[in-house]
């Protein structure tokens, strides 16, 4: 199996404050966008790796240029950016693992566990399990429970036969929530592999914190 990596890094990120856009704010003497190439780059199996970035930091020169990585332009919305990405890789292998440059402290086994995943299926993505109780609520106020029973949440990197989600995005160019959704749409199953709480995605200040905190414990600092 030969597997392709798009890193989609084409997002606003406002959630998470700083003017910047959150991929490309300095995160433990690099960026997230940059942490999460390097982990695609270094693993054993890796094979071509694109990156989608916003036109705007193109223009701006925010994109972090990097040996073996090809740089193409996103859309409007997250699917059209995957979908940039997908075309400038057809041909060039049969499987691809679509990553959020948000999610800085991927690792090696989580990858591992997405291409196990895909070598029996035409999708394979991360999750944990929800163990907390669930409520509802409404103005500040608990309004009910939710059942947590058969709850994922869902990570990063989703795998796929490339031809298939390809397909996907072209039957239904209006996009998805994410790429496993748009693939359970187009009738694909999707395997679950295991995710790991450290996997976070940055979307508020506070995880800027706990992202670098993650990644200088790794490095040994």
């Amino acid at each position: 199996m030969e597997f392709a990596t798009v890193i989609v890094a084409a997002g606003r990120g406002n959630r998470a404050g700083g003017g910047t856009p959150k991929q490309w704010r300095p995160l433990a003497g690099s960026t997230s966008t940059g942490f999460a190439l390097d982990a695609f780059l270094s693993h054993p199996e890796a094979g071509p790796v694109v990156l989608v970035a916003h036109q705007d930091d193109l223009a701006g020169g925010l994109v972090c240029q990097k040996a073996g990585v090809e740089v193409v332009s996103g859309g409007a919305t997250r699917s059209i950016s995957v979908r940039a990405g997908l075309l400038a890789l057809q041909g060039r292998a049969t499987h691809v693992l679509i990553h959020d440059a948000a999610r800085p402290c991927v690792t090696h086994a989580i990858i591992d566990g997405v291409l196990a995943g895909l070598r029996d299926n035409k999708a394979a993505a991360p999750a944990i399990a929800v163990v907390d109780a669930l409520w509802t609520g409404a103005e500040g106020r608990v309004t009910g429970m939710a059942a947590r029973t058969g709850l994922y949440r869902a990570q990063t990197p989703q795998g796929f036969h490339l031809g298939s989600i390809l397909a996907a995005h072209e039957q239904f160019p209006e996009g998805a929530d994410d790429d496993v959704a748009l693939a359970r749409r187009a009738g694909l199953d999707v395997a679950i592999t295991p995710g790991d709480e450290d996997n976070l995605k940055i979307t508020t200040p506070d995880d800027f914190i706990r992202a670098e905190r993650i990644l200088r414990a790794r490095d040994g600092h």
